[in-house]
This record gives C-alpha cells, structure tokens and sequence, in this order.
C-alpha cells in the first residue's frame, strides 16, 4: 500500500501528518514575518534613491529568506539545526539562548504551535483531497500576512496578490463557489473597503485604512465568492472593535492610535470559508426566517 493510500484510509495519520508539516512550515513563517518587512524596505530605499538620481548606497550584505543563516539577535550565536527544531528546540533550550541565555520569545513557538493546529483541522475539516492543499496555502499566507500588519501595518503584496490569484485559480474548478462568484467576489470586495476609505476621507480628511485592506478582502472574496464577503466584514468589524479596544487600554493609547485592521479581516474570511454556510444558517434560523 502506497503512503498515499494510507493516509486517504487512516485519517487521523493524515491529519498529524499535516499537523507536523505545519509545524515545519509555522517556523519558516516566523522567517518570512522578520525578513520580509526588512527586504521590502531595503528595496523601496534602493527605488527611491533610483528614482531621485541619488548615488546608490555601499553594496550591503545578502540579505533574503535563506540568507543570513538565523543568529542570535543578543549575542549573534549561529543557530545549530539542533537548535531549530520547531517547538521542540524551544522546549529543550528553556526558551534562551544556548550561547549567551538571552530569551527567546515566546511568539516563535507560539507561531509554530498556531500553524500546526490550524493545519490540522483543516485536513481534517476537509480531508485528503485538492481543497485542503489550496486550504492550507491559504492559511499559512494569511497568518504570515495578519503578523507582519500587526508588526508594521503593512500587508505586502508579494502576499496577498498571488493568493487572489490562486483563489480565482482553484475557483476555476468550482472548490469553493463558481469561478463567476469568485470573480465578482473580488471586485465586490475591492471596492466595498475601497468605497468606505473615500467616504471616510471627504468626510474627516484622514485616512481610515490601507490600501493592502482593499487587496486582502478581494482576495478572501475570490476564495469565498461574494457570498462570503457580508459575513467577513460584520465578523471582522466585530472583532476588530471588542480587542482594538482592549488594545487600546492595555496599552493606555487614546483613540488616534492606529490600529492593524488586516489580521481581523484574516480570521473572519478563514472562519467564512469554513463555516460561513453554517453560520448564516443557524442565524436564518434563530432569527425565525426558517
């Protein structure tokens, strides 16, 4: 029996067989949260330089998501494969360095362990099969992107735009909704955060949010369709007002204080496209219109 064949007749092994490959893929994400912001800016300074006819700055060292090898941020201790191993590593290390014991925070495993549970249940949500691979493609792109908007209040399009594709992509072959949905799920969910942005800003002259916002909901409405796109708002409008305002207080800012809209919008269109079915179901029904 073939390993393929196994899995498709075992699902609990398929399920911690994806838990374990999240784990491996949630430690490359911290990666790509930490450099990736760094890479982005050293390239926009070397565009304006360009675009400003400035001489170009001393060549700088490599700097990408496989090189430099990871170091230790205090002391610059190399990090050994052994000290590597997702969540186990932390766990034998104590959470400090092996070199200079300098912590280690707590978001790496923390990261790691999110990964490999919201893998997990997407396997086993919905089994061996294409929707999974393009689920988890997903997730892991939206957990990338929902840290680094909470770290930077940026949602780079090196993220978001090539999953709006694949969501238009994998809707070709009608995984979620019909590629027509999907298509005008997009433009719905471009324009409806585009529209309120402008709203916003004749009314007060400020501006409410960022351009990746607009990007991120039309790509949750290319995977969803633009059925998904009502119930992505009014959850993540809902989440984003109850823990924007505990922010707010635990860290005593007042009401100006921006706040990273990106990562709610990442947890009401997953939560959509698993159970956004169920979800309007059970409220037609409390409601009494069924």
């Amino acid at each position: 029996m073939s390993i393929s064949h196994y899995l498709a007749s075992a699902p609990l092994a398929f399920v911690l067989c994806v838990a374990l490959l999240g784990l491996l893929v949630g430690s490359f994400l911290n990666v790509v949260v930490y450099r990736l912001p760094i890479m982005m800016k050293r390239d926009w300074r070397k565009q304006a330089r360009e675009y400003l006819e400035l001489p170009a700055e001393p060549d700088e060292a490599v700097f990408n998501l496989v090189l430099p090898n990871s170091r230790c941020p205090s002391c610059g201790h190399a990090i050994r494969a052994w000290e590597n191993i997702p969540l186990v590593s932390w766990l034998m290390l104590r959470g400090r360095c092996s070199s200079c014991k300098a912590p280690i925070s707590t978001r790496y495993p923390i990261v790691e362990l999110v990964c490999a549970v919201l893998s997990g249940y997407v396997a086993w949500h919905f089994g061996m099969g294409w929707p999974t691979a393009a689920v988890l493609l997903l997730t892991w792109g939206l957990l990338a992107m929902s840290l680094i908007d909470a770290d930077h209040q940026l949602l780079p399009d090196v993220l978001v735009l090539p999953l709006l594709w694949l969501g238009l992509i994998v809707n070709a072959f009608g995984f979620f909704a019909s590629l027509e949905d999907a298509l005008w799920g997009a433009v719905a969910g471009y324009l409806s955060l585009w529209s309120v942005y402008w709203l916003f800003r004749m009314v007060t002259g400020k501006e409410g949010m960022g351009y990746g916002d607009f990007k991120l909901l039309a790509m949750l409405g290319a995977w969803g369709g633009w059925q998904v796109l009502p119930l992505t708002i009014l959850l993540s409008s809902l989440v984003g007002a109850i823990l924007g305002t505990i922010m707010l207080r635990l860290r005593n800012a007042d009401g100006g204080t921006p706040i990273p809209f990106g990562p709610y919008l990442a947890i009401a269109g997953w939560i959509a496209l698993l159970w956004g079915d169920q979800i309007t179901a059970s409220y037609l029904q409390f409601a009494g219109f069924r």
